[in-house]
C-alpha cells in the first residue's frame, strides 16, 4: 500500500485526482476506526454501569433477577444511545444543509 505522502523512488508525482482519492480513503479509514472505538467504549460503559447497578454482591453466578436487571438495563442504555445518536446526526445534517443553502441578507 502506498502512503498518502509517498514521494519516493520511481513513482511519478500523484495527480490531484489520485491525491483526492487517497485523502477520501484515509478519511474513510479514520471514520471506520472511530466508529469501532466508539462502539467498543459504549459496550464497556454499558457493561460496567449495568453490572454495578444490577449485581450488588458478585458471586459465582447471576441470579435470575440480576440477569433480568442487566438485560433491561442494557436495553434501556442502548435505546437512549440510539435516540441521542439519531438526534445528533439529524442536527449535523440540518447544520450542513443550513450552511449550504444561501440565505438572503436583505
Amino acid at each position: 500500500m502506498t502512503s498518502l505522502f509517498d514521494r519516493g523512488g520511481s513513482t511519478p508525482t500523484s495527480s490531484p485526482a489520485e491525491m483526492s482519492a487517497r485523502v477520501e480513503q484515509l478519511k474513510s479509514t479514520i471514520q471506520s476506526q472511530m466508529a469501532y472505538q466508539n462502539a467498543h467504549e459504549l459496550i464497556d460503559k454499558v457493561n460496567k454501569k449495568c453490572f454495578e447497578k444490577c449485581v450488588p454482591k458478585p458471586g459465582s453466578s447471576l441470579s435470575s433477577s440480576e440477569e433480568k436487571c442487566i438485560s433491561q438495563c442494557m436495553e434501556r442504555y442502548l435505546q437512549a444511545f440510539d435516540i441521542v445518536q439519531r438526534t445528533y446526526i439529524a442536527r449535523l445534517r440540518k447544520e450542513r444543509s443550513d450552511q449550504q443553502t444561501p440565505t438572503d441578507s436583505l
